[in-house]
């Protein structure tokens, strides 16, 4: 029986002058590359069961477009209270003002299994699978660690959040690759 992916209301805000990775694809194309790779099992195990990633191929990962700068000694940063939805509590965004956005070297779509997002209400589809996000990491980075918001409010249970644990080597490497990129504010 053929997988199916679907789109999240959530991945909506992953546009042109967002801030986020955006794509000149549109979402039905990126979940139809997703939903083609889940269903020959060309995928890696996410942070948990039912949490899945998927590399996008080398040449199309030039449609995806990268938020981020790395930060350096001429680095101007901002810090704004922000949420993703209205249910969710505020979190400190750090953004970088200046400096110019990294070249894509990959791009991971993060696809949820429909029971795991029906754990916190927040499944949008039928379908079997849904693109949550995804991510364009900056050219020379093999591996971009989840945010450690996102991490604390999966954890905590929080609202937004979707139950995980975490060892002390990934809430590390989060905050380590924080510390050395932040996302370009739009201008």
């Amino acid at each position: 029986m053929k997988i199916t992916v679907g789109i999240s209301d959530f991945v909506y805000r992953q546009k042109p002058n967002s801030g986020k990775t955006y794509s000149l694809l549109s979402f039905s194309e990126i979940a139809k590359y997703a939903q083609d790779k889940l269903n020959k099992n060309e995928f890696t195990k996410g942070y948990r069961d039912g949490v899945v990633i998927v590399k996008i191929d080398d040449e199309l990962s030039k449609q995806f477009i990268c938020p981020f700068v790395e930060i350096n000694d001429d680095s101007l940063l901002k810090a704004e209270v922000a949420r993703r939805r209205p249910d969710e509590e505020h979190y400190i965004r750090i953004k970088a003002t200046n400096g110019k956005a990294l070249e894509t070297g990959s791009v991971e779509l993060i696809i949820y299994r429909n029971d795991v997002l029906k754990e916190t209400n927040e499944n949008t589809t039928d379908c079997d699978w849904e693109l949550i996000s995804f991510h364009a990491l900056p050219k020379g980075i093999e591996e971009m660690p989840m945010g450690a918001v996102t991490m604390m409010r999966n954890q905590l249970q929080l609202p937004g959040g979707t139950k995980g644990y975490y060892e002390s080597e990934k809430w590390a490497k989060s905050v380590h690759f924080w510390q050395k990129y932040a996302i370009k504010e739009i201008e």
